[in-house]
């Protein structure tokens, strides 16, 4: 099983959470908010050769840790994967819109003069916004964009644009969500718990809940739960092969 955008570090045990993920061989990629938790987050699962760490800036955290881009810079050399970075549009956060796009942009800068990197990306009520960033850094890497609940038009943008996508169990249990995950190439789709941010009915979601997600993706494509998983699982190779 695949969980591709988790924060590992905000659950209550991290360390027992990232040794049953190993247990239940679950490839999880663990994404952080702000620099200056990488370290930290990436010693949580030394040694787990399944569980990797992204280095990333959430947006709404942009106008708080600005300065960070700094050590942004200096642990990209160490970092193959860059998340959560993105940008937010919700009105609580648009007052500080101008940090977030100018943390945004300057991360695609730096991961394009680094070579690229595989990135999971926020687009929250910003979803044009970041494919305009994304299309104007082509060399920044493998954008997967995480929860997208934009329009069709943008879906259809971010798909013409090469985009990936996560999709995980609070995503798919709604309709819109489900729509929006019927859209996406099954080539271009991976699972994600967003645990323990993300929760359904109240629970909160661990990373191998992704298997709810598999079922929903295999009802979805018609085509059952191990075809689904076969899929997810070759999907993933394709990715990481991809940069």
């Amino acid at each position: 099983m695949i969980d591709l955008h988790c924060h590992l570090d905000l659950y209550p045990d991290p360390a027992r959470v990232a040794d049953e993920c190993r247990k239940r061989g679950l490839h999880v990629l663990s994404v952080t908010t702000t620099p200056s938790a990488w370290r930290g987050t990436r010693a949580i699962a030394q040694g787990e050769d399944r569980v990797m760490t992204a280095l990333g800036l959430h947006p709404q955290l942009a106008h708080e840790r600005r300065a960070e881009l700094g050590l942004f810079d200096q642990l990209l050399p160490d970092a193959r994967y860059v998340g959560e970075i993105g940008l937010d549009g919700t009105p609580q956060l648009r007052r500080h819109w101008e940090d977030q796009v100018a943390v945004f942009r300057h991360i695609l800068g730096s991961c394009q003069d680094s070579g690229g990197r595989i990135m999971s990306i926020h687009t929250r009520r910003a979803s044009r916004p970041v494919l305009d960033c994304l299309e104007a850094h082509p060399g920044a890497g493998v954008p997967i964009l995480h929860w997208f609940s934009g329009s069709f038009r943008d879906l259809d943008c971010a798909i013409a644009q090469g985009c990936w996508f996560t999709v995980g169990p609070a995503m798919l249990h709604g309709e819109r969500g489900r729509t929006l995950s019927a859209r996406m190439p099954r080539d271009r789709v991976l699972t994600e718990s967003d645990g323990p941010l993300a929760r359904v009915e109240g629970r909160m979601l661990w990373p191998w809940d992704v298997a709810t997600a598999i079922a929903d993706l295999g009802r979805l494509w018609g085509v059952g739960t191990e075809r689904a998983r076969e899929i997810v699982r070759g999907n993933l190779e394709d990715m990481l092969n991809s940069i």
